[in-house]
């Protein structure tokens, strides 16, 4: 539908000059105000206010968008900026926020609140953090005149956080058109720092496993649970789900991890190999849990459901699997997982989406390695493969080379990555300008 935002949308930073990092805090505290919860269902608020805020925001620079809503509330934006000269470069993020409990928080998580020196809130690290350095950067840079040669589209899309159906999948089936010419993309979760061995390390998202979200069902027979029953629906299924927990993946090795455990082993003074890849891993602290889960395919129990009166066997138990398999490897995850599974149990697939890995080379990923130089001149910049998915998995199909680049210089006793869909998310306001300054200059060099 055509962009029609509302009278009363606010439009923050309009009296900012032409400062990338001069509104990109108060952007970022606006966009967590706006509740963009993804349960996964039908229920939540969806991302309409917050997609009619972003298209507010590019039209008071000038910048046409549109709308596009797959369901009432589910809404993405998508403008053409830039010039003519050259391939598409896409640069997209996503609206919605995985729920928050208030009641677990030290602040309330749709506030933005400034707190030692952090922006609090929901979506501050995942993903209005980035949302809010784009605009900054674009609103600046239309301000001043400073228009990429090469064309760019931006996107701000709904339904990340379930899997991108009824966002970024809507675009890329219904609306190919506003993508044409696009052969790069950037977007999350990447270019933030971590730091070994006293030396601050970026990492540039090249790669991401592939999604397997699975419903295991085991049915028997229903009967009086004093009674003998060895066709027991319960019993089968957490038998499989024990089995599918307990299981050690064997460590398989990536281009895109190879190139990165290569640099923390010269760090270390020693070589990468599959031996001692969990050793490696280790030293990246915090992040460890994230790039622990990426030498490996994964498959994690996540929900169980059985019965309804405890002197009742029932006919049906279901789970819930995440699985994550690496780009390469997904003959092998099912194989084993089918062996894992057994005999009687149905496997239905919700969501399943292909692993990616694109070269660590070019030109893209030669201006995300000098825009971060020009800030941090000590930096080691190193690619990995992202644990989870992102809306490159739906881009990708049309062919773009993409990479995970939301720029964050962050303190060295920060766990980071535990604030993805954690409690108490929050994200340094120095990060945020140290941010929107590096992408500024990385759209100076694409």
């Amino acid at each position: 539908m055509p962009n029609t935002p509302e009278n009363d949308v606010p439009v923050a930073g309009s009296d900012v000059a032409s400062d990338p990092a001069g509104e990109v805090v108060e952007l970022c505290r606006e966009l967590i105000r706006m509740d963009t919860s993804n349960y996964g269902d039908a229920d939540g608020p969806g991302e309409r206010k917050a997609a009619e805020y972003v298209a507010a925001l590019l039209d008071e620079v000038g910048i046409e968008s549109r709308l596009y809503e797959s369901e009432p509330g589910r809404t993405s934006v998508v403008a053409r900026w830039g010039g003519t000269e050259g391939d598409g470069l896409l640069l997209h993020g996503h609206l919605d926020v995985v729920p928050a409990a208030a009641e677990d928080w030290q602040v309330d998580p749709f506030s933005g609140e400034i707190q030692d020196g952090y922006v609090w809130g929901r979506g501050a690290v995942d993903m209005k953090d980035f949302d809010a350095m784009l605009l900054s950067v674009v609103r600046a840079r239309q301000r001043a005149g400073r228009v990429p040669e090469r064309p760019v589209v931006l996107c701000f899309t709904a339904d990340e956080e379930a899997g991108g159906h009824k966002g970024a999948q809507v675009i890329v089936d219904e609306h190919p058109e506003e993508l044409e010419g696009v052969t790069e993309a950037v977007g999350e979760v990447g270019g933030f720092s971590t730091t070994v061995r006293g030396r601050r390390l970026y990492l540039v998202e090249a790669a991401e496993k592939g999604m397997a979200w699975m419903r295991l069902t085991a049915r028997g027979r229903a009967g009086h649970g004093s009674m003998i029953n060895t066709d027991n629906a319960v019993s089968r299924l957490t038998a499989a789900v024990a089995r599918i927990g307990a299981y050690q993946w064997p460590v398989r090795l990536t281009p895109t991890m190879e190139v990165l455990l290569a640099s923390v082993a010269e760090l270390a003074g020693t070589e990468a190999t599959p031996e001692n890849a969990p050793a490696l891993i280790e030293e990246f602290g915090g992040a460890a849990r994230m790039l622990g889960a990426v030498i490996s395919n994964t498959a994690n129990p996540t929900m169980l459901s059985a019965g309804y009166k405890v002197n009742v066997i029932p006919t049906e138990a279901t789970a819930h699997v995440d699985g994550r398999f690496l780009p390469g490897f997904e003959d092998e995850f099912f194989a084993t997982l089918a062996e894992l599974v057994g005999e009687g149990i149905e496997i239905e697939h919700l969501s399943h989406q292909q692993p990616w890995e694109t070269p660590y080379d070019g030109e893209l990923v030669g201006a995300m390695h000098r825009s971060i130089l020009a800030e941090d001149p000590d930096a080691i910049i190193a690619p990995f493969l992202m644990s989870g998915g992102t809306d490159a998995k739906h881009f990708r199909r049309l062919g773009m080379r993409s990479y995970g680049f939301a720029p964050l210089r962050l303190p060295a006793d920060l766990d980071f990555t535990a604030l993805f869909h954690g409690v108490d998310e929050r994200v340094p306001v120095d990060a945020l300008e140290f941010g929107a300054r590096v992408f500024d200059r990385f759209l100076d060099d694409v």
